[in-house]
């Protein structure tokens, strides 16, 4: 799988649901690109179309279980790799990853924070 269709998987299951066009601005690709991108993680069955309830004129890109399926067992990956690196390093190291956490932490929140403003400037 692609980094564009991991990235894009990762953001519907953080965001929920999403129109094409939100979804190829935060992937950093064009809405042609991601359409093409969307119909072929439909045909694997990872996401699916649906009617925005709220505007009937708007389609929505939704995770299917299948989809959620795939981004739990990443993710879960991930955390796996980072416990066996984290495993390797000293009790001084590993104090120290531990003292940085509260600035990472405040890192991703103000990251989340930036890319909110960014997206309803762009609305």
């Amino acid at each position: 799988m692609s980094l564009t269709s991991a990235t894009t998987l990762a953001t519907l299951d953080r965001a929920g649901p999403g129109r094409i066009t939100d979804l190829a601005v935060a992937a950093g690709v064009t809405q042609p690109a991601m359409t093409v991108l969307v119909r072929a993680m439909e045909e694997s069955g990872l996401v699916e179309r649906k009617g925005d309830p709220s505007d009937k004129r708007v389609t929505l890109v939704c995770l299917t279980e299948a989809g959620a399926s795939y981004v739990r067992t990443r993710h879960r990956a991930g955390v796996d790799a980072y416990a066996r690196l984290i495993d390797e390093l000293s009790d001084d190291e590993v104090a120290a990853l531990t003292a940085a956490l509260p600035a990472l932490l405040r890192l991703a929140e103000l990251d989340g924070l930036e890319g909110r403003a960014r997206e309803e400037s762009d609305r």
